[in-house]
């Protein structure tokens, strides 16, 4: 059996942490293969590496050199180094790094050497190669993942090798530069790692025991979940569920790999399984879990007629194309079509600049903006068979006083999005967790 270990920025924040992760592999032959964030936060208060590494790429770009921000990052791994009592000469290395920083003069370069400098320090403690994520993560000339080519190189750099330790977060661009994925994004590494090498599991350690059913800070003790779909974890990800990389998923998922959410600090706990749809067994809750995010715009247009009209949606859809502008959900009606934006996409007057193109493009009798709106996904396998499920959603809203400011519902009865007010998001999560889960 081969086991993919994934481990976050907490898990890797000092040399104790550190040195309980390596007790966590050891205590399983089958934990061959692991990758690493940049040391995260100690304490409240404390800065994460890598936000220290964005602070000394800027230093570089006006300075030319590093400065403090870089010292705190040199401080820190010496320390590290020092409380495993380890013989390498990190110094050294941290020199070297500077060195290349100031020479590269690139903030994904700066950003990446917190994932590099705790993978040399974990292969150095466990005693096994290192693997530089540049040499095998590979990014096509869009800036996307070439998955093909990164596969294979993973297979090969670790073919022959035991147990080997892969610095996660980046990988090389087509012109040979580094190139790190979104924050987060060392979860994506061990999804390809997980891949690449046929993992039975790839286990995401993190700084909680599982995925809860809704954010901890809203709730207080929410329920935890035993198992979910990738799918599932999906939806839940790309609306504020933190514990993993939404892009993650996909590596797994052509594997049909299962991963497993434990946590470092309580190993003991069963976790989080997300498995493959096929391999998912309905555990008897209509909701499976809640996630919100907040700060959306949504353009809503009117037009009589507009079912009949040819290439309307394309028409409005060009004009945000023009403006390199995404959408996050298109709800429509007979007459009507609203378009649901982050609202940071639309600053310096690009909102503007939309909608005359929208009124340019297809004269729609009406057309107004809502801005400020959050969206919550209430997400579940067990909704399409639970009847009522829709009716309990919206009563649990209307009870807490709070108007729904939009719907949208996909046709696999997976999810189902609502637009509230920002100011009212919370309260809405916490309904609809009391209907869902509160009540025995």
């Amino acid at each position: 059996m081969i086991k993919v270990c994934k481990f976050g920025g907490t898990s890797m924040a000092d040399g104790t942490n550190m040195q309980r992760v390596a007790e966590i592999i050891g205590s399983d032959p089958d934990r061959r293969y692991v990758v690493v964030s940049a040391p995260g936060k100690r304490f409240g208060g404390d800065t994460k590496i890598t936000d220290l590494l964005y602070e000394t790429a800027r230093d570089v770009k006006t300075t030319g050199k590093t400065g403090e921000a870089f010292e705190k990052v040199r401080q820190r791994f010496l320390g590290i180094v020092s409380e495993l009592k380890l013989d390498f000469d990190m110094a050294n290395i941290l020199d070297d790094t500077r060195k290349e920083i100031e020479r590269e003069n690139s903030e994904d370069f700066a950003a990446s050497r917190g994932e590099y400098l705790s993978a040399r320090v974990m292969a150095q403690l466990l005693g096994v190669e290192f693997v530089d994520a540049r040499d095998v993560v590979k990014f096509d000339a869009e800036g996307a993942l070439d998955g093909e080519k990164t596969f294979a190189l993973v297979k090969s750099a670790l073919k022959g090798k035991r147990s080997a330790v892969v610095a996660g977060f980046y990988g090389e661009d087509v012109c040979g530069k580094v190139k790190t994925f979104s924050r987060g994004g060392s979860d994506i590494t061990g999804a390809i790692v997980a891949r690449a090498v046929m993992a039975d599991l790839y286990e995401n350690w993190t700084d909680v025991s599982g995925c809860l059913a809704c954010d901890p800070r809203i709730v207080n003790g929410p329920v935890g979940i035993r198992s979910m779909s990738y799918k599932e974890l999906r939806e839940l990800s790309y609306m504020g569920f933190n514990v993993l990389h939404s892009e993650s998923v996909f590596p797994v998922k052509d594997g049909n790999i299962p991963i497993c959410i434990k946590n470092t600090f309580r190993p003991e706990d069963d976790g989080t399984m997300i498995v493959p749809v096929s391999k998912y067994r309905y555990t008897g809750n209509a909701v499976t879990g809640i996630a919100g995010k907040k700060d959306f715009t949504v353009i809503f247009i009117e037009k009589s007629l507009m079912n009949s009209e040819i290439a309307f949606a394309r028409k409005v859809l060009s004009v945000l194309e023009e403006h390199h502008i995404s959408f996050e959900h298109m709800p429509s009606g007979i007459d009507t079509m609203s378009f649901v934006i982050d609202s940071e996409e639309l600053r310096h007057g690009v909102l503007e600049e939309i909608t005359e193109g929208i009124k340019s493009a297809v004269h729609p009798d009406a057309m107004r903006v809502f801005d400020d709106i959050a969206l919550i996904a209430v997400v579940g396998h067990g909704m399409s068979r639970n009847v009522g499920t829709s009716a309990r959603l919206f009563n649990a809203i209307a009870k807490a006083g709070i108007n729904v400011r939009m719907i949208d519902q996909g046709s696999s009865e997976l999810n189902i999005i609502v637009g509230v007010d920002n100011d009212n998001c919370d309260r809405a999560i916490a309904a609809i967790y009391e209907e869902f889960f509160g009540k025995k």
